[in-house]
């Protein structure tokens, strides 16, 4: 059975349909996530295998290179491109250091370092730049208010936070990305899966962007750093790496996504249905100030979030951190999110297209039941099949490599 559980794994990869999740990991101890050459992380066998008879099916039924779903929770409403949704806030943290550390008003870091104060979640899994290179991001296990100041900000590098071993644990929260998130809530099934906590993503850049955009920024190889932000201490945030002989530089968040990062995204997320965290209980995203065409505003400000309940726990848990001080909250309409949010809906609405022409050119795709991508795309026919073309041609330049 270990051989049919490697032989899914390895189609998922070879099919650049790996999102680095980690979630396979759960199912096989002698499985583990490591960076790859073209800087993502990737499932790799170390030890001999310990997956039970049923590892195989139940890799297959919640790998997000296998198959993503698309969910619909007591008491919500489907929204087509933002979700499931029970309650939507305009938000942020209380506390002006957390506000401020965090990428966009601090709420996930606010209610990680609650949940811990309160002992309702044994730990919070997170991720944050490794201490001993703080060019790579690793996840970790939050203990405390200190730990989640630590863990706050966006990691724009690979990280497999389903692979933490506390990341399938019913007594503990994970803040993990959608990928994650749908494999998690998969892979607990009918069980009690861990308090999920997502937040809208573009997808996962490759570690060597980043690499590449320290040395663009006058940091010399092998440097050793002191510490390097993605975003964060500020809203939106500068990318910002400090050597430990004191040098700093710094690259505009407009900048450091849009020309660097940003470009380097893995297959993966470019063909993802949900960058919005359809699966956890809450979900965070930015609120930007945007202009006549919906795109952001990106001067510098106080950070607000978008904070969406997307079941009744999610929304117990909100409402009880409003409750406590925690969180400062005000309800808006979704509506208004998904206005601000253009790459998501285009995203959404034009990937039947994409994946269609995929498959034209001898691609495999995941399955997206229940996201209506179909119906979607035939509110916007010219751009569908202007996204059919990109996504035969990208298959295969991608064949090509």
């Amino acid at each position: 059975m270990s051989r049919s559980l490697d032989a899914g794994i390895e189609r998922v990869v070879r099919e650049g349909n790996c999102s680095g999740c980690g979630a396979c990991t759960q199912l096989d101890a002698g499985l583990a996530m490591r960076l790859d050459a073209e800087g993502f992380s990737r499932p790799v066998r170390v030890a001999q295998s310990t997956a039970s008879p049923d590892a195989a099916a139940r890799f297959d039924g919640s790998c997000p290179g296998m198959v993503m779903r698309a969910v619909n929770p007591p008491g919500s409403t489907r929204h087509p491109t933002m979700g499931p949704v029970i309650q939507a806030w305009e938000a942020w943290a209380t506390d002006d250091e957390q506000r401020f550390t965090g990428s966009s008003g601090g709420t996930l870091t606010a209610l990680a370092a609650w949940l811990r104060s309160t002992g309702e979640a044994v730990s919070v899994v997170g991720a944050q730049a490794e201490p001993e290179n703080p060019r790579r991001t690793v996840s970790v296990s939050i203990m405390s208010r200190e730990e989640a100041l630590a863990a706050a900000g966006s990691r724009y590098g690979p990280v497999s936070n389903a692979a933490h071993p506390n990341a399938l644990s019913a007594s503990c929260a994970v803040v993990g990305k959608p990928c994650e998130s749908s494999a998690l809530r998969a892979l607990a099934g009918a069980g009690d899966a861990p308090l999920l906590l997502s937040f809208f993503c573009a997808g996962t850049p490759s570690q060597n962007a980043t690499d590449e955009l320290v040395e663009e920024l006058g940091v010399r190889p092998g440097a050793s750093l002191k510490s390097l932000w993605y975003r964060g201490h500020g809203w939106p945030g500068a990318f910002t790496v400090t050597t430990d002989d004191g040098q700093t530089a710094t690259s505009s968040y407009d900048d450091s996504w849009g020309k660097h990062l940003g470009r380097a995204v893995q297959w993966r997320c470019r063909i993802c249905p949900d960058g919005v965290g359809e699966s956890s209980d809450v979900t965070a995203a930015d609120l930007w100030t945007t202009d006549e065409r919906g795109y952001p505003d990106f001067a510098d400000g106080a950070g607000v979030s978008a904070l969406i309940a997307r079941t009744p726990r999610g929304l117990d848990l909100v409402r009880r951190a409003v409750a406590a001080g925690v969180i400062t909250a005000t309800p808006i309409d979704i509506d208004r999110l998904a206005r601000i949010q253009p790459l998501q809906r285009q995203r959404r609405t034009t990937l039947a297209g994409r994946l269609a022409g995929i498959r034209l050119a001898g691609g495999r795709v995941p399955s997206f039941p229940g996201f209506g991508l179909t119906r979607l795309a035939l509110t916007q026919l010219r751009e569908s099949y202007r996204a059919a073309k990109s996504g035969y041609r990208r298959r295969l330049q991608w064949r090509q490599r």
